[in-house]
């Protein structure tokens, strides 16, 4: 009798500290969406499998949203390769007034390809700048050309090769497109010589300050219309 007591006298400590462990496992803390989800270059994405992420609360004061971002585990989920998130232009590649000393005389253009930036010479060692967007890799050129034709809202008419390219990709591109809002040269094009590149418009304005296109310069809309206003048909340009 006596062994008995002493066995379930011993036996408490143990159920109490269970039934305190039970407790502690039904209390979960609640849980938070993270700030991610609503990210607007997230949002842009769409699909990508993206799925919701919870992150238990913490006692501590919220951090900033950019430190959040930093360390979200949504992110490297999200972004596909070659994906373009940045939807807003950078400053530098806004149209400015900076010094430019060049040999060349006033009203020539001289496209810098590697810093993605276009300078109209003005003269007095000033040149007015542009961002652009250039060739991307295996469709890089250089070389100098006229202004041969000026176009507003033009036409778009995919070159022969450039179809077949993207077909062996799966992407079918329509024979012409008519000039206005959703076409790829935007708002206006300058045509240089008798080659297939020109400087145009673009509906992608983030793409500028990249290297993106098949060889063509583009610039936002309001920045080629700008440029169309400053030069004439026979404005010497120069790509290096």
């Amino acid at each position: 009798m006596n062994k008995m007591l002493l066995l379930a006298l011993g036996l408490i400590p143990l159920l109490s500290t269970t039934v305190q462990a039970n407790d502690r496992y039904r209390e979960r803390p609640p849980v938070i969406v993270s700030p991610d989800l609503t990210a607007p270059w997230l949002m842009q994405l769409g699909g990508g499998g993206v799925r919701p992420v919870v992150y238990p609360s913490r006692p501590a004061e919220p951090r900033p949203f950019f430190r959040e971002r930093s360390r979200s585990t949504v992110q490297p989920a999200a972004v596909r390769p070659n994906e373009v998130a940045r939807h807003q232009i950078e400053p530098q590649f806004l149209p400015q007034t900076v010094a430019y000393d060049t040999k060349h005389a006033p009203g020539t253009i001289i496209i810098d390809t590697n810093n993605r930036f276009l300078y109209l010479v003005t003269g007095k060692g000033q040149a007015r700048r542009y961002g652009v967007g250039v060739g991307k890799p295996g469709f890089e050129w250089a070389g100098m050309h006229k202004v041969s034709r000026k176009a507003e809202w033009p036409r778009w008419t995919p070159p022969k090769e450039m179809v077949a390219r993207e077909a062996a990709k799966g992407h079918y591109l329509p024979a012409s497109m008519d000039g206005g809002p959703a076409n790829p040269l935007g708002a206006r094009a300058l045509y240089l010589g008798s080659t297939l590149y020109r400087i145009h418009g673009t509906n992608a304005p983030w793409s500028i300050g990249s290297a993106v296109s098949s060889g063509c310069i583009r610039m936002r809309n309001e920045d080629v219309v700008d440029l169309y206003e400053r030069v004439k048909v026979g404005t010497k340009v120069i790509v290096i």
